[in-house]
């Protein structure tokens, strides 16, 4: 069963707000920050965010929940809300406790009281079971594919197709199977005139230094031929890094929102701007002192 986070009312907000306490303190701030109407242009990209049940948790020498904190302050901070947002797998912490996903929904309620939508994927520290348990009474849609978390989501400018590829949870690559290459293959074929955007967790298992999709070149066979396939976004190896398939494809790498595994690389999220020809993308750190705070990549989608 598919889920998304919709938007939530300022009634729902402040009552959650409440019952949360201390451990989401900042939420009725940023619930104040103005926003004017949405750019149905912009779309806000998250990836790890690790977050634990107790929100005061520290890791690497991070505060995961307080990293979140810093990212949903600073999209509610933009002039213009996003026309959505999506984390890009391992939501939770380490073992995808139920507790993790009632403090990550919960951190999470400022941006949706923005009538901001928020869609989600799976990564290898979530845990299939226990992310329905907790986010069922969310928004639930029929399952394209049966027990997996996929989604096609439009834009104005590009469709986003959202892909699971949790395997087993604690386990470290990802696999899609043959069920979900067969849903993308057929849903791009009845989609072809439309940039379409692919986000899994797993990055593309082509550089070995991490293991990430052992069924990337599945995955090739189907995006590489199909013209309107302009980017693979993906999360999992906790480096900000954009790079290009000799296909065309742009193979854009997600920056951690909890921690890097590397003191010089950035953690925050990404905002993403769409044209018909391409995408221009924004580095917004949570350190924004750092020299990338800000920088922006303009990217040109291949021909169809």
């Amino acid at each position: 069963m598919p889920i998304h986070l919709p938007p939530i009312s300022r009634r729902d907000f402040l009552r959650r707000s409440l019952i949360a306490g201390a451990g989401l303190a900042l939420a009725p701030n940023l619930y104040a920050a103005p926003m004017r109407r949405t750019d149905k242009h912009s779309w806000a990209l998250l990836a790890d965010t690790h977050i634990a049940a107790d929100a005061t948790k520290i890791n690497r020498d991070v505060n995961m929940a307080g990293h979140l904190k810093t990212v949903t302050a600073d999209i509610l901070s933009l002039a213009e809300r996003p026309a959505g947002a999506f984390v890009v797998g391992d939501c939770a912490f380490n073992s995808g406790e139920k507790a993790d996903y009632a403090t990550f929904t919960g951190l999470l309620e400022p941006v949706r009281a923005k009538e901001v939508s928020v869609w989600l994927t799976l990564g290898n520290h979530d845990q299939r079971e226990n992310f329905r348990a907790v986010l069922t009474p969310e928004k639930v849609s029929k399952p394209p594919v049966a027990d997996k978390q996929v989604l096609l989501v439009r834009g104005a400018d590009a469709n986003w197709f959202i892909l699971d590829s949790l395997d087993k949870t604690l386990v470290t690559p990802g696999q899609l199977g043959e069920a979900q290459l067969d849903w993308l293959a057929k849903s791009l074929d009845a989609n072809p005139k439309t940039p379409a955007l692919v986000l899994i967790h797993h990055n593309p298992d082509v550089e070995r230094n991490i293991v990430g999709l052992t069924d990337t070149e599945k995955l090739f066979a189907v995006i590489r031929p199909r013209r309107q396939v302009k980017a693979y976004i993906f999360g999992h190896t906790h480096l900000w890094k954009i790079a290009a398939d000799p296909s065309g494809i742009h193979l854009i790498n997600l920056p951690p929102v909890a921690y890097p595994f590397r003191p010089e690389d950035p953690a925050g999220w990404v905002q993403a701007t769409l044209r018909r020809d391409g995408m221009k993308l924004q580095l917004r750190c949570v350190d924004t002192t750092r020299k990338e705070h800000g920088t922006v990549t303009d990217l040109k989608w291949r021909e169809n």
